[in-house]
């Protein structure tokens, strides 16, 4: 426990602007802070230091506690809770199924699957598009990425759903009983693959059951916690992301009208809006030994958040950085999916969901609002996880 100055609270209740302007606040006064909050940790809020300790893994390990605050309880899960040169044989089975090819295969279908989902909210005129929309489809999709029955899929979706809830009520006991259910789930899916095994080429769980490491299997615990990661990953973060471009646009009518007018500028948008409501905010890496970062002495092993939600905002690398801007001239510097060695296998999904969803959200609409109280989620995510919305049907 690494209890010393307590220089901000990450359990403060939140709005959906509150967050960043105590960011802005800490990056100008405290850029290398120290919070009491779970178990003491310390905090990098600008760009320049979360970039260099996500690039030197032999500095700041991964292996201790990948995320703030910690949650990882029930086992290793590869490859987020390991550096290289461990790490690499996951990250070599994983990577060829997130290539343009794949995802050109896997668009249609993740169109279907958005459309599916989004048309009765508009044909209803009313809706919440956190509860009733974001958080369902992440389940949706993955149940075609992963070539699951449905019903197994939307078990995955029930689970996490607790899971996370049991993560915003800092409630530990819950956290290992629900991690534990995902680890039924992946181990269900990795039998049901063994039972009846498909090509590794189309299959990511065959993939990781055919990998191999120096002439070996990678060992199944390890097959196992990858399959675990994979899900939750996938799962958390579109749903706490799309209510923020909503809210936004919500209230920026001449946006939603400008993107309605010019489908086009679409990825772009989306781009910015990940940018600007960067939704993993607290990963963290572990000091192996004392370091000094801007005049702070971190001790051998204390946790430090990575705050990727900060330094997406930080005005020494994106002016007007709490400002949308739309196609920002150094916009592919953002860190909304990590850098370096744990740079987000899942991103070219995960862009293309967010895409899809604002793409037909705008298409099938003549207008929608915000019609209700935004509730938000707590560390380790940033974004809403409810949002009432009204539809204007196009």
């Amino acid at each position: 426990m690494s209890f010393g100055t307590n220089d901000f609270d990450p359990t403060a209740p939140e709005t959906f602007t509150s967050a960043h302007e105590e960011y802005k606040r800490l990056r100008a006064e405290c850029p290398v802070a120290h919070s009491n909050a779970f178990n003491g940790f310390w905090a990098l809020f600008k760009y320049e230091d979360v970039v260099r300790v996500v690039k030197d893994y032999h500095t700041f390990t991964t292996t201790v506690q990948n995320v703030v605050p910690k949650v990882a309880f029930t086992g290793r899960r590869p490859p987020l809770h390991l550096d290289p040169p461990e790490h690499t044989p996951y990250r070599q089975a994983l990577n060829p199924f997130f290539t343009k090819e794949k995802m050109d295969r896997l668009a249609p279908d993740v169109r279907n699957i958005v459309v599916e989902l989004l048309q009765p909210l508009i044909d209803a005129g009313f809706g919440d598009i956190s509860e009733d929309y974001a958080q369902k489809l992440p389940g949706y999709v993955f149940a075609r990425f992963f070539n699951l029955p449905t019903d197994l899929s939307m078990e995955i979706k029930r689970v996490t759903r607790l899971y996370n809830r049991a993560l915003q009520d800092f409630d530990d006991e819950r956290v290992k009983e629900t991690s534990l259910q995902l680890y039924d789930i992946a181990r269900k899916i990795i039998e049901m693959r063994k039972a009846e095994p498909m090509d590794p080429a189309e299959d990511v769980t065959s993939a990781l059951l055919a990998a191999t490491h120096e002439g070996r299997p990678l060992p199944e615990d390890m097959v196992l916690g990858t399959v675990r990661q994979l899900i939750v990953v996938g799962m958390i973060a579109p749903s706490v992301f799309i209510g923020n471009m909503v809210v936004h646009l919500s209230e920026h009518p001449d946006l939603q009208e400008q993107l309605r007018r010019d489908p086009a500028l679409v990825p772009a948008a989306v781009e910015e809006y990940l940018r600007l409501f960067t939704p993993y905010r607290g990963f963290a890496r572990t000091a192996k030994h004392d370091v000094v970062i801007r005049g702070r002495l971190i001790r051998k092993d204390e946790p430090i958040a990575v705050v990727f939600a900060s330094a997406n905002r930080d005005e020494d690398v994106f002016p007007e950085g709490d400002k949308f801007i739309l196609n920002r001239p150094n916009i592919k510097q953002h860190v909304a999916f990590g850098l370096g060695p744990h740079q987000c296998p899942g991103a070219p999904l995960a862009r293309m969901m967010l895409a899809d969803t604002l793409r037909e959200l705008l298409a099938r609409t003549k207008h929608f609002e915000v019609a209700g109280e935004i509730r938000m989620t707590r560390w380790p995510e940033w974004g809403t996880i409810s949002v009432p919305t009204r539809f204007v049907p196009a």
